[in-house]
Order: C-alpha cells, then sequence, then structure tokens
C-alpha cells in the first residue's frame, strides 16, 4: 500500500514554490487552502484563552473523546446555528478534521469495500487507497457547480459502504444546493431500507468545515436537517479550522451515530491525533458565547469575498477580451473555481501547452501566480480548470494577480 501512495500534489507543488520564493522570485501563491495568519489572525479572545491555558499548565492528556466543556459547547453551538440536537457522547473532538476524516475511513471501511466519490474532491482518493477500500469516482461537471447529484451517485449505491461528501467543496468553494441534497439523501434512504441487518448500512461522510463561510444567496445545506431519517446514517466533520482562520490551531469535531462516533473514540485513542489540551480549553471558552464566533466570521467572510471577487471579476474581464477562460460566482469558502482553457496554445519561446500541468508550470513562469490544477484533487490531467486560494494574498494584490494573468495570456499564440 505505501509503495503505491502518492504524496500530496499540493504538498508537492507547494514545495516547487516555497523553493522559487526562496530564490528570490517574487510568488503569488493561491495553492494552500490556509489563511496567512498576519492577514487573517485568529479571534484574539481565543489566543487569550490559549495562553491563560498553557500559562494555568492544562499541558496533560485531554479525554479520549475531547473535553466535556468543549464537547458542551459545540453542543450549544450546533443547536444554535444549524438546529443539529446530538448528545455530548455522540460528539467527538480531534486535532482538526484530518483525523477524524481518517478514522471515519478506518471505522467503516473493510478492505474491498466501495467508496463513492465526486472528483474534484480532497483526499478521498488517498483515503480510500490506505484502507484498501475500492474507490468509485464519479466526474462531476461545471455546469453542476462540480457538484454531483443522485443520478449520477444512483448506478452505485447497491455494493457502497460509503458516500464521502463536502459541502461547501474542497476544491471548488461551490455548495450543494437544497434540491440536490434531498435527491442525495431520499437516494441513501431508500437504498438503506433494502439492507437486510446482516448488511453493513450506506453511510454518509458530510464535511461541512467550510460551512460557515457562504457568500450572497447561497446556503449551507445538511442531510439530517433535510431528513431526520438521515441521521443513523450520517458522520459529520466540522471545526474551527476555517471558520475561525484556525488552520494551525487543530480543533475539530465529528458528530454522528453514538456507536459509530464510539469506534472512531477507540481508534482515535490508538492513534493519539487528540486536540492540544490548552487549545481545548480555550475553544470551549470561546465558544460559551454563540454571537462572538459569528460576529468574527461575519467579518472574515467580508475580507475573503473582497478578495474573491476581485479576482473573479478579473477572470471576466479577461474572457470578454475572446480568451477561453471562466470562473464560477463565489459561493463559499475561500476558493475560486478558473478555467484557463489555454492547452494547446504556443508560448513565446515555442512551447506547446499540452496539459493542465503545463499550463500550471507557465502561469507560474510568466505570471508568477501559483494555482492548483483540478487533477490535484483526482480529476482528468487535462481538465482546465483550477482552484484558486486566496486566504493569502492581500487586498491590494488581487488587482496585480489579474493583471499578471492576463499578460501572461496575451503572450500565448493560440
Amino acid at each position: 500500500m505505501a509503495e503505491t501512495l502518492i504524496g500530496s500534489e499540493i504538498i508537492k507543488l507547494a514545495g516547487i514554490i516555497k523553493e522559487k520564493i526562496r530564490q528570490g522570485e517574487k510568488i503569488h501563491n493561491l495553492t494552500i487552502g490556509d489563511f496567512d495568519s498576519n492577514l487573517f489572525p485568529i479571534p484574539s479572545e481565543l489566543e487569550n484563552a490559549i495562553i491563560q491555558a498553557y500559562q494555568a499548565h492544562e499541558t496533560n492528556y485531554p479525554e479520549a473523546d475531547g473535553l466535556l466543556i468543549l464537547r458542551e459547547a459545540i453542543q450549544k453551538f450546533l443547536k444554535g446555528t444549524l438546529g443539529l440536537e446530538y448528545e455530548v457522547d455522540e460528539i467527538l473532538v480531534a486535532g482538526g478534521a484530518r483525523p477524524l476524516i481518517f478514522t471515519i475511513f478506518m471505522a467503516l471501511i473493510d478492505e474491498g469495500d466501495k467508496v463513492i466519490f465526486p472528483v474534484p474532491s480532497w483526499n478521498n482518493n488517498h483515503y480510500t487507497h490506505i484502507l484498501r477500500g475500492k474507490p468509485v469516482m464519479l466526474r462531476t461537471m461545471a455546469e453542476d457547480y462540480f457538484m454531483p447529484n443522485a443520478s449520477l451517485i444512483a448506478p452505485y449505491v447497491q455494493e457502497a459502504t460509503l458516500l464521502a461528501l463536502c459541502s461547501p467543496l474542497n476544491p471548488t468553494g461551490t455548495v450543494f444546493s437544497e434540491k440536490q441534497l434531498k435527491g442525495i439523501c431520499e437516494l441513501v434512504l431508500e437504498e438503506n431500507s433494502k439492507r437486510s441487518s446482516e448488511q453493513k448500512p450506506l453511510y454518509v461522510m458530510y464535511d461541512q468545515i467550510y460551512w460557515t463561510l457562504t457568500y450572497g444567496n447561497y446556503r449551507h445545506f445538511d442531510p439530517v436537517t433535510l431528513y431526520p431519517e438521515m441521521r443513523p446514517y450520517t458522520i459529520y466533520v466540522d471545526g474551527i479550522s476555517k471558520s475561525l482562520a484556525a488552520t494551525g490551531v487543530r480543533v475539530g469535531w465529528s458528530i454522528g451515530p453514538r456507536k459509530v462516533i464510539q469506534k472512531m473514540k477507540s481508534l482515535l485513542s490508538h492513534i493519539g491525533a487528540w486536540a492540544p489540551k490548552p487549545e481545548q480549553f480555550a475553544t470551549a471558552q470561546y465558544f460559551q458565547d454563540i454571537q462572538r464566533p459569528l460576529n468574527f466570521i461575519s467579518n472574515l467572510k467580508k475580507e475573503l469575498l473582497i478578495r474573491l471577487e476581485g479576482i473573479y471579476q478579473g477572470i471576466q474581464s479577461i474572457k470578454a477580451k475572446g480568451y477561453d477562460v471562466e470562473a464560477i460566482e463565489p459561493q463559499a469558502g475561500l476558493y475560486l473555481t478558473v478555467k484557463f482553457g489555454l492547452q494547446g496554445a504556443k508560448t513565446p519561446d515555442g512551447k506547446i501547452l499540452r496539459a493542465a500541468a503545463d499550463v500550471h508550470d507557465y502561469l507560474l513562469q510568466e505570471a508568477k501566480v501559483a494555482i492548483v490544477p483540478f487533477y490535484a484533487f483526482g480529476d482528468d490531467p487535462q481538465s482546465d480548470w483550477y482552484r484558486i486560494s486566496v486566504g493569502t494574498i492581500e487586498r491590494n494584490t488581487v488587482q496585480v494577480i489579474v493583471e499578471q494573468l492576463e499578460k501572461a495570456i496575451m503572450q500565448l499564440q493560440f
């Protein structure tokens, strides 16, 4: 398994970019789904509470499923914001979303079990490989905003164990419509009604780590709110990494059926991927007042949307000049989905751009802009679509980025 495991394509790209920056090049790095902590610091109240927890010597092992006071705070937050009501023993805290997603796969997938997931999507292909499952990769379309629908999933549910979904979606920053998600829930419920007690249910992993960051008229929908009957089959992934710009603080949580959550707890107790105890104390304290994180999130969204809208409008301007580029209107998260239909074009030095990797390398070299091709998320190497992440750029560099992209595109021969 390890011999054939592919490392993170995004981290590989990041290494190339860091080396260019180390050598003195000015690169606009729009690859990593992270925040520049100088531009987007975590809430000051949360930061101070973390420091105070360390000073109070809260540095020993936390409880295996997370501090009770934190799980109670999460319980209160979920009920007050999404209307989701779960008991504290149906909530599991871990060191961010990654170990939770991994333990969901570990708890549910036996060798040979089928896992359905859309592409592009983040890391489902790698987790399926590690657990020796059988991936069922469903290629989504731009006209559906790269979100899967029931008709795409339906042919494969009969033998599947897990349906891995994410909304808002990484890498696209797009969301399920109510109709789309209802259709999928109805499909899951229908399939589970056919299964005997001797069979595994068809579970849904619902990664909603970006759910607080929706824009305009776009809303976040979740399975259990739409269909309470989905509760026995849905395991949520959530946390503060994106909502509080706290990617390095490492506090995430899952909620779901008690049986699955308790098995995930057992796995985490062996792995030891707990959130640090001081950070748990601080997060619990910060969430005592629900309005406090909501105020922070509101300001964070304003800043992100300024950047997303700036690049979106810039891409539309380039498109209006006759070039094969496109962008999907910002819906959620810190990502913009952009098309650069540049394959087949000739560079000033005579090289033909034959694949997404060539386009990426050209824009990096000529525009000094680093983006992530969708093939890094399991999509076709020939895909014209890319992820742009705006958490590391200043407001006043948005126009510069657009201008450099336009200049590089105008130099090509089509």
